[in-house]
């Protein structure tokens, strides 16, 4: 793929693949330089959404965050972020990231936002099949995630994907799941075949 494609100075896509309904989109791993992007990703996202990401009702995200979500080493915090090649724009659509535990290194938290035009195409899979590579290259072998108790379809995902639900003391719904594991059921999964290719891009041999 040719640099001129996006504007951005530094190449920028590490896997072009496509959604199940065929539109292109780009995934890559998430760098300082994306502050806007992640800025304007979240302004765009429902109210909805965003308090099922966020567990906050905000609209425009305050800059600290911004700053977090930005701030990816590839090792302590991993994000892939996923942008849609149709158009003159190229909008961020979505981005999974997991954070590595101070007090456990082979734990991290894994968190995923999703434009919500986008839910249903296998993009959320995807990107988590990003991360998870990743984070077994980097060590992480398990993840957590905090769900809201009325965002069944994030709930639903994640127990596809193997997750284990956790007891917990407050009313988030916790779950954990072990990166191998979901590594392997994403494997078994044909359609999109993006989630295939994305495996396959990065050195993961699909079942």
């Amino acid at each position: 793929m040719e640099n001129s494609r996006l504007p951005d100075p530094q190449p920028l896509c590490e896997i072009e693949t496509e959604l199940s309904d065929g539109r292109p989109v780009c995934l890559r791993s998430i760098r300082p330089s994306d502050e806007t992007r992640i800025r304007e990703g979240i302004k765009e996202m429902s109210d909805r959404s965003r308090y099922f990401r966020f567990f906050s009702a905000f609209r425009e995200a305050p800059e600290s965050i911004v700053k977090q979500l930005s701030s990816v080493d590839g090792h302590d915090h991993i994000g892939w972020g996923a942008i849609l090649l149709d158009g003159e724009n190229y909008p961020a659509i979505g981005a999974a990231h997991a954070i590595r535990s101070e007090s456990n290194p082979e734990l991290g938290e894994l968190a995923i936002a999703l434009l919500d035009e986008y839910h249903g195409c296998g993009l959320a899979r995807m990107l988590i099949a990003a991360v998870l590579v990743t984070c077994r290259n980097e060590g992480i072998a398990s993840l957590e995630m905090q769900v809201l108790g009325e965002n069944h379809a994030a709930a639903s995902l994640f127990t596809e994907l193997g997750a284990q639900r956790k007891a917990a003391l407050d009313s988030v719904v916790h779950y954990q799941l072990t990166v191998a594991e979901t590594l392997s059921r994403l494997g078994q999964i044909k359609h999109p075949v993006g989630i295939s290719e994305v495996l396959a891009v990065l050195g993961v041999q699909s079942e």
